[in-house]
């Protein structure tokens, strides 16, 4: 496991310094071809290809981005300062900076006049508030940023977008850098430049301050204050940006900057807010704004229930990541904050994320649930009532994924104007998976429910219709094929990990029928379950006793490491340890594991894709369930190596040089962290104590 310092040194190893000037844009031979008129690029614009030295790249490593969230707006800042992706009002919503899918799509930098790499980067302990330290030739630079949250502010009118019961906290949209120079003098650049819906539409600024202290950017739609519901479609409008400092700022064309020289004890604040609730006016607004935030978090993470452990701070760090991740006013989870990162360097395996995956939602709250953090799984069970809320009593089927606000259509298209990461392309917003068949999802979502209600031994009234419908639905489905639980857009299969997993769903559901009391559905969906799992454990296995990708074929899966985890077979059955070792030792590269090999799987995609880090933390838990817990944990000290540099994972790891992969912050990534690191250490609680208690 590396240490603050070791990452230091991994940080100045494994980055070139970017080629972009101070502002976080590309070189001139990389920029877009622009109109006579200084207008966005339109989506027919033509994209002049990107000269860089070999072996350099201007955009930054994934794992390299500080991941900040206000729990209804995220964004991320990279190494040098610079707000590279931003969308507003929603994280499912149009960018606002877009720079880390092409360079010229928008930045806002805080930072050193003309230097990129920062001496350090951390978050306050138990936060979303990263501390960037900066050194220089002639001193020394703090910037803290955060997303603000403080206290409640509808207290005169009712939210329009909240339909989850209001918390003591609230977002106030607004993303806050307070600066300080605390040693000699150095010179501080702002840069500022919006580029609004992913770079289609250009910012005008003007100045709404009495002197040089406000300045507001809008485009054509623009309107001060945002409300996004489904009547009124994501990208019909757009915010206004408004950014409110002790600087004195200049505008110069789409570009808002400040410069100015610090000296020793200096500070300065810039906060850019995008509602009419009122930003910091003075540093001592700044400041006071600041340390509530910091209390929020605090607060949160505290109710939770951490192990005396050196690995204690990677379980704080991922859960706060989930926290992070959700989106307050519904209770829905994202699956993570970005599109079309790529999964493959320069590939087209490039996917929008920034939806809420019912599968991924549910394994999260696992996560949370056995950290002690259960509050969010209220939540999110309310924003599934709302979803398959017919309006007249009946719950419909679950789809596999939603809008965070509900929207149940989101139609996949690609957008040309971007280069897309290190240019990867297409760039696709929406997702073409929000209809297909993946009989997964009741298992999971019912696994969930039952985890949840269990403690408490007695099932909602309420959520108790839409758990008989979902089980009613996997009974109606589990004979047929599906696209599985990576979605492959390749012909259906009777895939084995969604036979399990509607196994779940029937086992679960009559686990649940008990505590509600309907011993009838109890003793109907048991013997469903019985039939289901025959079915498996005599067509999803090969003639050496290991569990297949699906029925048809001898190819291995990581998905069947699930099967210990949701108890579908004891751990100590033959199968299941011949399952995990063959997925070990043959579905590995340099020890880190695949989904599936490309070349047996018809996915209906091309190229290659690295390995997935979720698929790593379930072969640790199912190492310890199977009693391997020396290789389990050698597996997790490696895996924990691997994290970026402020303990964020996204979706793959390339084993070759140890960057990320794919969209970023990933929450099944940090879901199956926390549940292979409690794995762990239960397990060596169990070689102390005697006694071994899942962590599921």
């Amino acid at each position: 496991m590396a240490s603050t310092d070791e990452h230091q040194v991994k940080l100045r190893e494994k980055i070139d310094a970017p080629d972009t000037n101070a502002g976080g844009q590309q070189s001139e031979a990389a920029e877009k071809v622009e109109n006579g008129n200084g207008a966005a690029p339109s989506a027919q614009s033509a994209v002049v290809a990107v000269q860089v030295p070999q072996g350099r790249s201007p955009f930054p490593p994934i794992d390299d981005y500080a991941f900040l969230s206000d729990c209804e707006t995220t964004c991320l800042i990279a190494n040098n300062g610079a707000v590279e992706w931003m969308c507003i009002p929603r994280p499912d919503s149009p960018s606002v900076f877009g720079a880390v899918l092409d360079r010229s799509a928008g930045h806002f930098r805080v930072g050193p006049y003309a230097q990129e790499v920062p001496a350090a980067r951390h978050y306050r302990p138990g936060s979303l508030i990263v501390e960037t330290t900066w050194q220089t030739e002639t001193g020394w630079l703090l910037v803290t940023d955060a997303m603000l949250m403080g206290p409640w502010h509808n207290t005169d009118r009712r939210s329009k977008t909240h339909r989850r019961a209001p918390t003591d906290w609230d977002a106030e949209h607004c993303l806050l850098r307070v600066i300080k120079c605390v040693s000699g003098v150095v010179e501080l650049e702002v840069s500022c430049e919006p580029a609004f819906d992913y770079h289609r539409r250009s910012a005008t600024w003007e100045y709404t301050g009495e002197v040089y202290e406000e300045a507001t950017a809008t485009c054509e739609g623009s309107v001060e204050r945002v409300r996004v519901n489904e009547e009124t479609p994501l990208g019909s409008v757009h915010p206004t940006l408004k950014l409110t400092t002790n600087l004195r700022l200049g505008i110069e064309g789409r570009e808002a900057q400040a410069r100015t020289r610090m000296v020793e004890g200096d500070e300065a604040f810039v906060a850019l807010s995008w509602t009419p609730n009122p930003p910091p006016r003075t540093q001592a607004e700044a400041k006071a704004k600041l340390h509530q935030t910091s209390e929020c978090w605090r607060q949160w993470i505290t109710v939770g229930k951490f192990p005396d452990h050196p690995w204690r701070q990677y379980l704080q760090q991922s859960a706060l990541a989930l926290k992070g991740l959700t989106y307050a006013p519904t209770g829905a989870l994202t699956a993570a904050s970005t599109t079309s990162l790529p999964e493959t360097p320069g590939g087209m395996r490039n996917w929008d994320y920034r939806y809420a995956w019912v599968r991924d939602s549910t394994f999260a709250l696992w996560g949370l649930y056995t950290l002690g953090l259960d509050r969010e799984a209220n939540n999110f069970f309310h924003f599934l009532s709302d979803v398959t809320d017919e309006g007249d009593g009946e719950p419909r089927p679950l789809q596999i994924m939603y809008g965070i606000g509900g929207e149940r259509t989101l139609t996949e298209y690609e957008l040309d104007n971007l280069s897309g990461y290190d240019q990867a392309s297409p760039v696709r917003i929406g997702n073409g998976a929000f209809d297909q068949q993946q009989h997964d999802v009741w298992g999971a979502m019912l696994d969930s429910v039952y985890l949840h209600v269990r403690s408490r031994e007695h099932v909602p009234e309420t959520l108790w219709p839409i758990l008989k419908r979902q089980v009613e639905e996997a009974i109606k489905h589990w004979k047929l094929p599906d696209r599985g639980i990576w979605e492959v857009r390749g012909e259906p299969k009777h895939f084995t990990n969604s036979k399990v997993m509607c196994w779940v769903a029937l086992d679960r559901g009559a686990k649940l029928a008990v505590l509600h009391g309907e011993m009838e559905y109890a003793r109907k969906w048991a013997a469903i379950a019985d039939e289901i799992k025959a079915d498996v454990c005599t067509n999803g296995v090969d003639q050496r006793g290991v569990f297949t990708q699906h029925y048809q074929t001898d190819a291995l899966d990581a998905s069947a490491l699930m099967m210990p985890l949701v108890r579908f077979l004891p751990p100590d059955d033959p199968r299941i340890r011949a399952t995990v070792l063959a997925i070990a030792d043959e579905l590995t590269v340099d020890g880190l594991v695949l989904r599936y090999k490309v070349e047996e799987t018809d996915d209906g995609l091309e190229g290659e894709e690295g390995t997935f880090t979720i698929c790593s933390f379930w072969l640790v838990s199912a190492l310890v369930e199977i009693g391997e817990l020396k290789r389990a944990k050698q597996l997790c000290e490696r895996l924990l190596a691997f994290a970026s540099p402020l303990k964020l994972y996204a979706e793959e790891i390339d084993t070759q040089t140890g960057r990320h992969l794919g969209n970023f912050p990933q929450a099944f990534t940090h879901l199956a962290l926390i549940n292979a690191v409690v794995h762990v250490i239960r397990a060596e609680d169990w070689g102390e104590t005697g006694e071994f208690r899942p962590a599921n």
